[in-house]
């Protein structure tokens, strides 16, 4: 035991007692993770700083969303990925634990939160299409942002000041594991976000299912059945007003199909979004709530494998909003699919060279 009271040769051995070929295995899975979110939200920064059409203050949203998942891949991954190959002992010291934390809290909470903030964003734009829109400027985005990030921190400003210390004692580095800290610390960070997206997803759902129920999109126009002499007197007036009549129901029926598109979009993409968003992060937080219940205040005693797989699918919700986002967005796929392009060309270049 160490002076936790943790009995941590049970959590490490798992990773400690295991072949040598596991381990490599491991870390070159760990590291392609890494390296992809970095890549992905990488590529998301270049394209909106690149393409005119992006740079509008609706993807500034998209930009923090990256920026907080680039900073995990950067600033947290790696020591994980070291902790996790050496059995799980923490080896960069006291000082160093406290601020790892700090950032690890901050960054995945604020990606959760602009995730959250990207879902009403996007329910106003579809609900309130004319007011929404004015209503969205660089200042007022930036504020959100502002307000996103400030509530991140201010998660991570508790063990740093007093209340709920981390677990920290040269060898084991663990988030506090106090119980108001961490229904506090959990609800800010994961289930009220959570919340609001579900409702935000249900409500945007709701809108499309009105759509497409309200929108008709019409033929072309039957003349009424008249009389012989009577349709010859009337031809070049009725044939005059059809074509009006046509041409206005083409007219609305294009505003209501691009309307319909819209919201069916909106609805698919925050449905992904949360999706991977909630099999992510749900079992990791769920553990992290009942831990201190289970295991008490001063340590961890779920099974270090399991701790770290679970921690480790929440950290790929930040490898999969990038592309997802992408995929959805046609700028943003047409220019990773430049970059793509341009780096198959530059290696086949390179090889006819050699």
């Amino acid at each position: 035991r160490d002076s936790t009271g943790c009995t941590r040769r049970a959590r490490m051995e798992a990773v400690r007692g295991a072949p040598h070929l596991s381990k490599v295995l491991i870390g070159a899975v760990l590291t392609l993770i890494t390296l992809l979110t970095i890549a992905g939200n990488c590529l998301v920064l270049i394209s909106v700083c690149f393409v005119k059409k992006l740079r509008q203050p609706s993807n500034y949203l998209i930009v923090s969303l990256a920026l907080a998942d680039l900073s995990v891949a950067v600033a947290v991954m790696p020591f994980v990925i070291v902790t996790d190959l050496i059995g799980g002992e923490w080896v960069f010291g006291r000082v160093f634990c406290n601020v790892f934390i700090a950032m690890d809290v901050m960054c995945c909470t604020a990606s959760i939160m602009t995730l959250c903030v990207i879902s009403i964003d996007r329910y106003l734009g579809i609900t309130r299409p004319l007011t929404y829109p004015v209503r969205q400027n660089g200042k007022g985005m930036a504020k959100m942002i502002l307000c996103v990030w400030l509530l991140s921190a201010s998660i991570t400003l508790p063990p740093l000041f007093g209340w709920a210390k981390n677990v920290n004692d040269g060898k084991v580095c663990l988030i506090s594991q106090d119980f108001g800290y961490t229904i506090y610390s959990t609800a800010a960070a994961f289930y009220i976000p959570m919340s609001v997206m579900l409702l935000m997803y249900h409500q945007i759902f709701k809108a499309a299912k009105k759509s497409a129920a309200k929108h008709t999109f019409a033929g072309f126009p039957r003349p009424d059945p008249v009389d012989e002499p009577t349709a010859r007197g009337l031809k070049p007036h009725k044939e005059s007003e059809e074509c009006v009549n046509f041409s206005q129901l083409l007219k609305h029926d294009r505003k209501n199909m691009s309307i319909f598109k819209r919201e069916q979009k909106a609805a698919t993409t925050l449905g992904i979004v949360v999706g991977a968003f909630a099999v992510c992060w749900l079992p990791f937080f769920i553990l992290s709530t009942a831990r201190p219940f289970i295991c008490g205040v001063k340590c961890s005693c779920i099974p270090l494998w399991l701790e770290r797989t679970l921690l480790w699918f929440g950290y790929t919700n930040s490898l999969i909003n990038p592309f997802i986002y992408a995929f959805f967005n046609r700028d943003l796929l047409t220019l990773h699919g430049y970059f793509g392009e341009h780096s198959v060309n530059r290696g086949f270049v390179l090889q006819l060279r050699s």
